[in-house]
């Protein structure tokens, strides 16, 4: 790998180095290394592009990592990733794409992850998106992630984009069973004319099933942001969706959050709240000696933390 796509690996997924562990890194479209544990194989598709995981059942601490980077103006693709997780394993996934684009082509990534929880296994799940290239030509990200989890299992999802992606629309589904959770934690900052739509639908099924989904985002400049959030409930359950946004500038933000009972002992809540940066945050900071905005910049930071 060159030194651009060293730094892309760096910002999606904190590597300096060839990690220890599982891991399968993905390059232009091209397996640019892979290795296996004792606990985790990597296999390559033989139908379509993408790659399966399977992790053992009760395998504990030990993490994967699955990164892609784009350094090919104009490349275009779509992998297929799936991920089975054996009863009872407790593992971290760490993910991401990043994409460099110095040309006038369009560059874009698209990705289909589909998550087999098994019962009582854990998981923690990180995903980063970021661009970043001088040329003309988009940088353009679609994840859809899947989710089916079985009785008893948790799992907490991580995702942040916060940099120099110009259009993706971000899907995540979910099935929840018996005694199962997901968390949710999404972070995005747009701005220019980006444009970015997050959409969440999570089915609780079984009795005790759970959700909480937040989102966190800021829109700058002339960007536009939509946060669609549907949690269903159809069973004895709990869900909570939140989403908090600040805009700025002449961007635009829209929070459509939905929550339906299908049953007598479903418990839902759903907030949303749009605003600008409060005068009085600013003038405070500012007091300290801080510019307008450095003042800004301290108060996005703390918000997107």
């Amino acid at each position: 790998m060159d030194a651009i796509q060293m730094n892309l690996l760096e910002q999606v997924s904190g590597l300096h180095e060839v990690p220890e562990g599982a891991y399968n890194i993905r390059a232009n479209g091209e397996k640019a290394g892979r290795n296996t544990t004792a606990n985790i194989d990597i296999v390559t598709k033989e139908d379509k592009p993408g790659i399966d995981i399977i992790i053992k059942p009760g395998t504990k601490n030990e993490s994967v990592h699955i990164p892609v980077v784009l350094s090919q103006s104009g490349l275009k693709e779509m992998v297929y990733n799936d991920f089975y997780i054996g009863e009872g394993a407790d593992v971290t996934i760490v993910a991401g794409c990043g994409i460099h684009n110095s040309g006038d082509a369009d560059s874009e990534h698209d990705g289909i992850h589909s998550f087999f929880v098994g019962k009582n296994a854990k998981v923690k799940y990180i995903e980063k998106h970021y661009g970043e290239g001088d040329g003309k030509g988009s940088r353009i990200l679609n994840p859809q992630t899947i989710v089916n989890m079985e009785e008893g299992s948790y799992m907490e999802m991580d995702t942040v984009q916060i940099k120099g992606v110009d259009s993706t629309e971000r899907v995540t589904k979910a099935k929840i069973d018996k005694d199962a959770t997901l968390i949710i934690k999404e972070k995005i900052m747009t701005h220019g004319t980006q444009v970015a739509k997050t959409d969440f639908e999570v089915e609780l099924n079984g009795e005790n099933a759970s959700t909480h989904v937040i989102s966190r985002s800021v829109a700058k400049d002339k960007s536009s942001q939509v946060f669609l959030s549907s949690v269903n409930g159809n069973n004895k359950c709990h869900g909570h969706t939140e989403c908090d946004a600040i805009i700025m500038d002449e961007a635009k933000v829209s929070a459509i959050p939905k929550i339906n009972a299908n049953h007598i002992d479903a418990g839902l809540i759903h907030e949303a709240a749009i605003g600008k940066i409060a005068g009085e945050q600013l003038m405070k900071l500012m007091t300290l000696g801080l510019t307008e905005a450095e003042a800004e910049a301290q108060i996005i930071n703390g918000f997107l933390k």
